[in-house]
């Protein structure tokens, strides 16, 4: 994997709720067809991207020229988010945030997975994270069952 040297990974601010937005629908709707179709705008997910992820969560972007091309976003030890546009992915992109979260993540960092999500289980196994637990979808909103996984700074050594 080649990471693009014209990547920067710099944290989010609210200018980029709109940019957040649509790396999020994009890249929901690409990497994940078995969740039913976004109900939500543009603007309405902008305004979630704004008011919830960057004021609940230490946000970062990915930026490739001028573009947003992903964020990852973590709250009390949680990745509660990492997603990228569909068109970056397998580009390093993903490795770059990931590496940020953890680097600023001592005591290690949690997430949860759809089971059905093999390609994001593969990443973050690469990644140094196992599984913690397992749930049959009564714990989400999307009634799938899903994962935790766990990484922390020991594992990796």
């Amino acid at each position: 994997m080649d990471v693009d040297s014209r990547t920067v990974i710099r944290l989010a601010d609210t200018e980029d709720a709109a940019s957040i937005a649509r790396v999020h629908m994009a890249s929901r709707a690409a990497t994940m067809p078995y969740l039913p179709p976004q109900k939500r705008s543009h603007d309405q997910v902008t305004r979630w991207a704004r008011d919830v992820v960057l004021r609940e969560c230490r946000t970062w972007v990915a930026v490739r020229g001028a573009e947003i091309v992903g964020y990852a976003a973590v709250e009390s030890g949680v990745l509660e988010h990492l997603y990228l546009r569909p068109d970056v992915l397998r580009q390093g992109v993903g490795t770059l945030l990931l590496e940020e979260v953890k680097r600023h993540s001592s005591t290690g960092v949690s997430l949860h997975v759809f089971q059905q999500n093999t390609g994001a289980r593969a990443f973050y196994e690469r990644h140094g994270f196992t599984v913690a637990g397992t749930g049959d979808g009564s714990d989400n909103m999307e009634g799938l069952p899903d994962m935790t996984l766990r990484w922390t700074p020991d594992s990796a050594r």
